[in-house]
C-alpha cells in the first residue's frame, strides 16, 4: 500500500532522510519509531505533500504520491498537532474537507454523521469548536482524516489527548482498518501501545533504517531477553543515555 524508497531531504547542511526505504502492506499496522530529530516527521511530512524530498519515490497504492495528487485522495492523515479552523462547528469543517476533496455532499453529511455518532460528539456537531477541549478535537481530527474513505492511515501521536474509553476505540479502529485490506502508518512515543497494536515496527535514527521487525525480532537483534520491555529494546538500538543518570544530571 505503500512504497518508500531512497527517499533523501536535507535542510541545508542537515541531513533529515539519507536514502531511507520503507514499506506498509495492505491488513498492516506498521509502527514508526525514533528519538527527536530522526526524520519521523520530515518522513510523515514528505508523504503527505507538506514537503518536497530532495530525491525519492512514494507511492501510495501503485500512485506516485510526489506527482499525482490522487494520491491525497488516498491517504487519511492526522498530524501530531491539528490545527483545525476553531471558529467552525464540527459539521462545518467535515462538509468543508469533504468538498475539498470532491465529495458529494450526500456521501459527506452520510459519513459525517456515522463519525460524530461513533465518537460519541454528534450532540456538539453544531457547535463551534473554541471551546473544545484536546480529546475533542482530537475526535474530529481523526473524522476527518476517515472522512475521504481513505486506504492508508498515516496516524502521528493519535491517542494524544484521548479519555481512556476512546483511545481503546482508536485503537481498535486502526486494527479492524487494516483487517479490513487497509493499511497504517502509526507513529508513537507510547511504547508499550505500540508492542501490542503494531504488526511490525520500524526504528529510524539520523535519517536512515535503523531496525525494523516485530516486537520479537527487535528484541532479538538488540540481543535483549523475551521479557525485555520494547523501551529498553529501543534505547538499545538507538544507543541512548541511560534515563536514571540523565535525570540526575538535569537536576544537579
Amino acid at each position: 500500500m505503500l512504497v518508500i524508497s531512497a527517499l533523501r531531504k536535507t535542510y541545508g547542511q542537515l541531513t533529515a532522510l539519507d536514502g531511507l526505504d520503507l514499506t506498509v502492506n495492505p491488513g498492516e499496522i506498521l509502527a514508526l519509531l525514533g528519538p527527536n530529530g530522526a526524520g519521523k516527521s520530515t518522513t510523515v511530512k514528505c508523504l503527505v505533500g507538506l514537503l518536497r524530498p530532495d530525491a525519492g519515490v512514494i507511492k501510495v497504492d501503485g500512485v506516485d504520491a510526489l506527482r499525482d495528487p490522487r494520491a491525497r485522495r488516498l491517504i487519511g492523515y492526522l498530524p501530531e498537532v491539528a490545527r483545525l479552523h476553531d471558529t467552525l462547528t464540527p459539521w462545518e469543517f467535515l462538509l468543508l474537507k469533504g468538498r475539498l476533496f470532491d465529495l458529494d455532499d450526500g456521501a459527506i453529511c452520510e459519513r459525517a454523521e456515522r463519525l460524530l455518532d461513533g465518537f460519541g460528539i454528534l450532540d456538539r456537531r453544531d457547535e463551534p469548536m473554541v471551546a473544545f477541549s484536546k480529546g475533542m478535537l482530537q475526535k474530529v481530527s481523526i473524522s476527518a482524516a476517515l472522512l475521504t474513505d481513505p486506504k492508508l492511515l498515516v496516524f502521528d501521536e493519535p491517542l494524544s489527548g484521548l479519555d481512556v474509553t476512546t483511545a481503546q476505540i482508536v485503537k481498535q479502529l486502526m486494527r479492524e482498518f487494516a483487517e479490513r485490506g487497509g493499511a497504517v502508518l502509526h507513529c508513537s512515543h507510547l511504547l508499550d501501545i505500540v508492542e501490542h497494536s503494531a504488526d511490525r515496527i520500524a526504528i529510524l535514527d539520523r535519517g536512515k533504517l535503523l531496525a525494523e521487525g516485530s516486537a520479537a525480532q527487535l528484541r532479538e537483534r538488540a540481543g535483549a531477553t523475551e521479557g525485555a520491555r520494547l523501551d529498553q529494546v529501543f534505547r538499545s538500538l538507538v544507543q541512548a543515555s541511560d534515563p536514571a543518570a540523565a535525570a540526575r544530571i538535569i537536576l544537579g
